[in-house]
């Protein structure tokens, strides 16, 4: 590690995440929800669903600071790169009714990035998604800002064409999020319509999920949490994102609904799980300006556990990750 980095651990060291993670840990994940906002966290939602018990929803903090509207536990969130777990359930599908194979390669499909993205001829479907193609990630890009809206696919997609490959397909693993931009635009090609409304149809429509969205502009602002960067007052909700793989808008409940369905067996046939198990994850974080969200199946007992954090900046998302860890080993505890 460079000396810098070492002086500023040392001099600078994230102080908020480290007192998080030392104090003693309270009797109900309650009181855990509420400390949460004393170290730096504008607004936190908590979605426990436990075997055998009703879901749970913990808050604390605020919807929208500036107009003092508390943390409303069944608002909006813009859930990021969680929407990824979603585009690979409707590619597994799709693969178990022959519509798309995973040895497919980027050529195969968008032949028009023949010499634009190295390797596009053994670069597979199968690599893309699981972030083996060594394809760039467009959001690393030096001309990439975040704090402004992102809403022409096109242009994103333009800052890793005619650009070295990060390494040979399969090499190793690098999250990209540029993949799933792709696969977004392949599901859409083999479809003839938006993935977004496979999505709808396939995948939300069968699990009664009816607050989850794959655009922020299908909803009502006031229905969506307000997102802050550490320590200031701007609200982000307005930096519409509508590439794919980071889009989607949900309640808590619905992202914990929809991962309880898809790690227990209820959302896929038995075909369509194998596939999933053979290409990605069952769990996932997300995080865009202001939004930070984590999603998982606990198997050790049997426990979805969704939290969203309305602040990023500073050292808020390590405050998040302590406090999540400190939310499960309290149901472990109960």
């Amino acid at each position: 590690m460079p000396l810098v980095g070492i002086i500023s651990i040392v001099v600078f060291p994230p102080w908020n995440g480290i007192w998080a993670w030392i104090v003693p840990l309270p009797d109900t994940v309650q009181e855990q929800v509420d400390d949460a906002i004393d170290h730096g966290l504008d607004g936190i939602i908590v979605y426990v669903d436990q075997p055998g018990k009703t879901p749970v929803f913990y808050s604390a903090g605020w919807k929208n600071k500036v107009t003092q509207v508390p943390a409303d536990p069944h608002a909006l969130f813009k859930i990021g790169s969680i929407s990824k777990l979603y585009i690979a359930t409707a590619t597994a599908k799709l693969v178990n009714n022959q519509s798309l194979s995973l040895d497919d390669t980027l050529a195969d499909h968008l032949p028009e990035l023949v010499g634009r993205i190295e390797y596009a001829d053994q670069i597979t479907l199968r690599k893309m998604i699981q972030h083996r193609s060594g394809i760039p990630n467009f959001t690393d890009d030096k001309e990439f800002d975040w704090f402004i809206p992102q809403t022409d696919i096109n242009k994103a997609l333009e800052l890793v064409l005619d650009e070295p490959a990060d390494f040979k397909p399969d090499a190793r693993y690098s999250y990209s999020n540029t993949n799933y931009l792709l696969i977004g635009r392949i599901l859409d090609k083999v479809l003839g319509y938006s993935h977004q409304q496979y999505i709808d149809s396939e995948i939300l429509a069968p699990l009664g999920l009816t607050n989850t969205y794959s655009l922020l502009s299908q909803v009502e602002y006031e229905d969506v949490v307000s997102g802050y960067w550490y320590q200031y007052d701007d609200d982000l909700r307005q930096l519409d994102f509508t590439i794919p793989g980071g889009s989607m808008v949900a309640t808590a409940e619905d992202v914990g609904i929809f991962l309880r369905a898809l790690n227990d067996g209820s959302l896929l046939n038995d075909d369509e799980q194998a596939i999933y198990s053979s290409i990605y994850k069952y769990e996932h974080k997300g995080w865009l300006p202001g939004y930070h969200s984590i999603a998982r199946y606990h198997a050790d007992n049997d426990t979805v556990v969704i939290q969203f954090v309305s602040t990023t900046g500073g050292n808020t998302e390590l405050t998040s990750i302590v406090v999540y860890s400190r939310i499960v080993k309290i149901l472990h505890r109960q």
